[in-house]
């Protein structure tokens, strides 16, 4: 499906600019929940659990000597395809996350050394791979087949509804202030992205695109990467005057959400840790997911 044709010309007819819908599809986004059970139905789009098929001869994933457990692969030829969001068209992805060992490095920063996708180009021959013997790996959750749905997201400075105490917009750059004084016919479009798309997900095990979780207990994962990249600058670049640092990481922070995109998102076995793996667009169209970056949300 067309998504954005579908919204620009059901706008169009309502007589909202042409203009105006480009400036507001920039920042609307279409993300693929991913799940099972009785609420979910169609054509299978990978498996949960279970043991994976990895290239013929590839040993299993490692983190120093122990295996990552496997987590789901998904089947790319059957997942919806969504323009603005260029998953491979397809092959196999693979993931898979020591979601524990994550959750124990917490204070240590990024936790990519706990996860690791593969893809699987289309014809490569693979073979289903048993776990490492004699290592300490939990055992594997039964297979269970996946579905997909999706749906339509905003940012959160787009989200506000008129009974909403607070504004979304009160916390924003002066950038994204601006922004929203440019989209003059917002509320039109919400309003139309609700009635077309009026269904929400529910349930998803995994979600692919869209924007990131919002999880209480940490910055957005934009500003953790923004933070780290001032820190670098501070280091290694021209320097960011103090007084021009909070400027510098909100308009940073808007850069890389622009720039990236949540590849992969879902909650664990921890209540209180959530795995998020983000990518830029420009790697994720080059199938370059050995650039995937681990951004952890913890609700403590």
């Amino acid at each position: 499906m067309d998504y954005y044709g579908r919204l620009r010309s059901e706008a169009l007819e309502r007589g909202i600019p042409a203009a105006q819908v480009s400036k507001f599809a920039d920042h609307l986004r279409f993300a693929i929940g991913v799940g099972a059970g009785s609420d979910w139905d169609g054509d299978v789009v990978g498996q949960r659990g279970g043991r994976p098929r990895l290239p013929a001869g590839m040993e299993w994933p490692l983190n120093g000597e122990y295996p990552l457990p496997f987590i789901a692969s998904l089947d790319c030829a059957a997942l919806p395809r969504i323009d603005k969001l260029p998953l491979p068209v397809d092959g196999s992805l693979l993931f898979f996350v020591d979601h524990e060992g994550a959750f124990e490095s917490m204070f240590s920063g990024y936790d990519d050394d706990y996860v690791r996708f593969l893809y699987v180009p289309a014809g490569t021959e693979t073979a289903v791979t048993p776990q490492p013997s004699g290592r300490d790996i939990p055992a594997a959750d039964p297979e269970r087949p996946l579905f997909a749905k999706v749906e339509p997201q905003l940012p959160n400075w787009l989200e506000h509804e008129e009974d909403d105490d607070f504004d979304p917009l009160e916390r924003e750059s002066d950038m994204v202030k601006q922004l929203a004084r440019e989209l003059t016919h917002a509320e039109e479009l919400i309003a139309l992205v609700d009635q077309l798309w009026p269904t929400r997900i529910r349930g998803e095990e995994l979600s692919l695109g869209g924007y990131a979780w919002d999880i209480g207990g940490n910055d957005p994962p934009e500003m953790q990467m923004a933070q780290d990249r001032l820190g670098v600058r501070l280091k290694t670049g021209p320097d960011v005057p103090p007084a021009d640092r909070g400027r510098w990481l909100e308009e940073e922070e808007f850069r890389i959400r622009q720039e990236w995109v949540p590849l992969v998102q879902c909650d664990t076995n921890s209540e209180f840790y959530y795995g998020r793996y983000f990518i830029s667009f420009d790697d994720l169209a080059a199938c370059r997911f050995d650039k995937v970056r681990s951004v952890p949300g913890f609700t403590e």
